[in-house]
């Protein structure tokens, strides 16, 4: 447990790495819904090359769990500090690169080749972020506030969402569509090499956690901490990989499929729609703090099982919303952020207390990592694909089945802490 200004330390660490982590991989998201389908794709149609760059939004998903496995492995092995510093590297080089890319234009399918390769690198590099993130929050914390320090990783995602969709908005507003298209939106990749710098800065300072440096004294690490995940602890896995789908889900509707959605099907302009998601995300940062409070004084996975119920419940309000005023889109995107928080702010102190010490970084990593590609991988581009065909209400159908799905993983969860380790 760290002292006073340690713990200061140890929140703003958690918390700079992700918000920097989410800004790389959410600038993609947005660039997805914005400019990648008309630069990096074949001409088609308008939503054609939507589901194209949806498609390569989906790569990361794909990558993440792979990383995870990776840096949990070396996270339970040689400790928290030092994987997470190689997973900011990796996600940041990767991010970076993005703005050097040639386009569909100028260099045919070797475009989005590459844009898929490095789309692959950042989802490699946030595996292990995440749930190294959480480790060195939770495994720091005083007893009594594991969900507290739990939602400062949580915070990153709307820290860097707000990020990464200001400096598109920005831009909106200072360039001409031309200019945008033209070289533009590559701005907003290329300055994450100032933001990885002080990610890494803070992250230097960080000493390793007690937890970790018990675990390591107690018994050699595990030769292979997924196979022990897998072996020794399935049931937990398997909970804690369909209890995020949720939140994932909710996002990705939230932020990519309805930016893309309002900006072609609705005809609001792009700027408008990044204000709107602006002013919405703060809702969801309001929440992740509202859960955490909650989850130490209740229960995380209580929490966690009411914000589902409650975003079952607004799935049903979503064809009403959407199709309806901008005012209606925007109080339904708060509404339903405020939801994610509620279902992914106590994620931070409930999926690491699943897993005993020794094979924790692996455990918590691998299951919220599986758990995006079931959540979030395709939820833009099935949203889009449902949407073209019947309209908006299989999409709040879509949105509903996700969060019972978690529910249901919720409530089997084991409840007993595990029997081994810190």
């Amino acid at each position: 447990m760290a002292d006073g200004r340690g713990a200061r330390r140890v929140v703003l660490a958690s918390l700079v790495g992700t918000a920097v982590e989410f800004y790389d991989f959410y600038i993609y998201a947005t660039a997805a819904s914005l400019v990648f389908g008309k630069l990096f794709f074949p001409s088609a149609s308008s939503s054609a090359e939507l589901l194209s760059a949806y498609a390569s939004f989906g790569v990361a998903f794909v990558a993440r769990p792979l990383g995870a496995s990776v840096f949990g492995h070396f996270g339970d092995r040689i400790g928290r500090k030092s994987t997470l510093v190689a997973s900011l590297l990796l996600m940041g080089g990767s991010t970076v690169a993005i703005a050097l890319l040639p386009t569909y234009q100028s260099a045919g399918w070797l475009a989005p080749l590459l844009l898929c390769l490095l789309r692959f690198g950042q989802g490699f590099g946030l595996g292990g972020e995440w749930g190294g993130a959480a480790l060195l929050a939770v495994e720091n914390a005083p007893p009594g506030y594991q969900a507290r320090f739990g939602m400062f990783p949580q915070l990153g995602a709307p820290v860097g969402f707000i990020a990464s969709n200001g400096i598109f908005l920005v831009l909106g507003l200072a360039l001409t569509p031309e200019q945008f298209f033209s070289w533009g939106w590559r701005l907003p990749f290329a300055g994450s090499v100032l933001l990885v710098g002080v990610g890494l800065w803070v992250r230097l300072k960080i000493a390793e956690t007690p937890a970790f440096a018990r675990a390591m004294s107690e018994a050699p690490p595990a030769r292979v901490p997924l196979a022990e995940v897998v072996k020794a602890h399935p049931r937990r896995l398997f909970a804690g990989i369909f209890a995020v789908v949720a939140c994932y889900a909710i996002f990705y509707l939230c932020t990519a499929f309805a930016l893309g959605y309002a900006t072609t099907a609705l005809g609001h302009a792009r700027e408008t729609v990044l204000a709107v998601q602006l002013v919405a995300i703060l809702f969801m940062a309001a929440g992740i703090v509202l859960a955490g409070y909650l989850s130490d004084r209740f229960d995380p996975r209580r929490v966690l099982m009411a914000g589902c119920v409650l975003t079952v419940a607004a799935g049903f309000l979503l064809p009403v919303a959407f199709g309806g005023s901008l005012f209606g889109f925007g109080a339904f995107l708060s509404l339903a952020l405020v939801l994610m928080g509620l279902v992914y702010g106590p994620l931070g102190a409930w999926l690491p207390g699943m897993f005993p010490a020794r094979v924790r970084y692996t455990g918590a990593s691998v299951a919220f990592n599986l758990g995006g590609i079931l959540g979030g991988a395709l939820a833009p581009m099935i949203a889009q694909a449902l949407a073209d065909r019947g309209g908006l209400f299989p999409v709040g159908l879509y949105l509903s089945g996700a969060a019972l799905i978690s529910f249901i993983a919720l409530y089997a969860a084991p409840t007993d802490r595990p029997r081994t380790g810190p």
